[in-house]
């Protein structure tokens, strides 16, 4: 069964609405116990909430009566409401709650080291949102009793959302999911922050300081202070027009293609490159860590290292769904990862093999402009075109003896590959990972 709570309070099982309860109250009781599923509520506490603190003397008699009535509805859906002491439960089961999907997403998201995997998690999670919390079984007060913890978690998710999308450059969807917001918390510094670097990096200077002009007015109206720092230094540093607002900060060791951060080209062959993990990208990264923010930065790159042509990555970048194009690159990119660590790994070398072999199938052989000829994707392969052209050029390392020269940079936080024909090297090249006290004598 499935019970939502953020925004109108519904039941379902197998698609079909649920009529649970004939009463508000009632309604109103079985929500305040999902959202402490698991968990007992005290009667009194029941009482409280449902009453507004002027219960009738009847109040503990209705309740148990609503109980009643619940365990009567919810029976025959294997939805158990226990009484516990002085109080009632919802049991842990098999049943959806969505508050409690909205958390567990939230946790997820926190627990992520990558940006676009975080988003991920934070877009499932704000989804589950069909309006307020309760809207129709519970007033503002009620709401503002039960859900406090819930809509100060949403709001943090929605902030630090925007954060990762500035940092990904995506101001537009910044703006759009803002704006809205803000007409309903116009003195939340963090999202008046985000959306003013949002409006900035767009070319809406002027309306930017506008923002911050309202709000600066708001807060000494609504409640007598001043804006934070923050808010303050970035308004500062828009009026100097510090250069640096202007997009995101690059990544160490990376260059700017178009309007996507590339990483340098360092170990020596493409392959190796898809693989790799970009120490400096943010934070510390582990192998497999994420350095494709989306689809675009896929077709940037493979044009750029020239494994696809130039004139096809506008072509490629411009379809709005390519979701499951960058999946697939993604999992073939862990599966070469593992093949060329562990040369014994027979699971990942088939898996690979079995990409290479597509790719075999869905290539021309073409003359370019240097008149040589070169293997390329067919049209026909769409947006899989660079995770084939890729996959070639693993296919030739793997053929080649060299394969056996690979190494791994041992750093915790790096972990990228190169190709070491010398058999000398321990460490990659990069001065961003193997500190001092890692490298040793290496």
């Amino acid at each position: 069964m499935e019970f939502t709570l953020l925004g109108p309070f519904a039941a379902h099982h197998e698609g079909r609405q649920v009529p649970v309860g004939s009463r508000r109250q009632e309604r109103c009781l079985l929500a305040v116990l999902l959202l402490h599923a698991g968990s007992a509520v005290p009667t009194g506490r029941l009482i409280d909430l449902l009453w507004d603190g002027a219960p009738p003397a009847s109040a503990r008699a209705t309740v148990h009566t609503y109980v009643g009535r619940l365990r009567a509805a919810l029976r025959p859906y294997e939805v158990r409401v226990e009484t516990r002491n002085d109080g009632y439960a919802v049991e842990q089961g098999r049943h959806r709650i969505d508050a409690q999907e909205f958390t567990g997403l939230v946790g997820q998201a926190a627990d992520a080291r990558d940006p676009v995997e975080r988003i991920g998690h934070y877009d499932r999670a704000l989804a589950l949102w069909r309006g307020p919390l309760l809207a129709d079984v519970a007033d503002d007060r009620l709401r503002a009793r039960l859900g406090a913890r819930l809509g100060e978690m949403r709001l943090a998710a929605v902030e630090q959302r925007a954060q990762d999308r500035l940092g990904m450059g995506l101001h537009d969807q910044v703006i759009a999911d803002l704006t809205p917001l803000l007409q309903e918390h116009p003195t939340r510094e963090r999202l008046v922050a985000a959306q003013m670097t949002a409006l900035h990096r767009t070319g809406r200077q002027a309306e930017a300081l506008r923002l911050f002009g309202r709000t600066r007015a708001l807060l000494a109206a609504d409640l007598g202070i001043p804006p934070n720092r923050e808010l303050r230094t970035l308004h500062e540093r828009m009026l100097r027009g510090d250069p640096r607002l202007d997009r995101p900060p690059g990544p160490v060791y990376a260059v700017r293609v178009d309007d996507q951060w590339l990483p340098w080209s360092t170990s020596g062959h493409p392959a190796l490159e898809f693989c790799n993990t970009y120490a400096g990208w943010g934070g510390d990264r582990l192998p497999g860590a994420e350095w494709l923010p989306g689809y675009a930065t896929l077709a940037v790159w493979a044009g750029h290292l020239d494994l696809v042509e130039e004139r096809l990555v506008t072509r490629l970048r411009e379809p709005a769904e390519a979701t499951a194009a960058l999946d697939e690159a993604r999992r073939f990119r862990t599966d070469l990862y593992a093949c060329l660590t562990d040369p014994q790994d027979g699971r990942a070398f088939r898996a690979v093999a079995g990409v290479v072999e597509d790719a075999a199938r869905l290539s021309v052989f073409t003359r370019g402009e240097d008149g040589l000829g070169r293997w390329r994707p067919a049209p026909s392969a769409g947006l899989r075109q660079p995770l084939y052209a890729v996959a070639r050029t693993a296919a030739e390392l793997l053929a080649d003896p060299r394969r056996f020269t690979v190494r791994s940079c041992p750093s915790r936080t790096c972990g990228w590959l190169f190709l070491d024909e010398s058999g000398r090297r321990r460490w990659c090249s990069l001065g961003t990972c193997g500190g001092k006290g890692e490298r040793g004598g290496g």
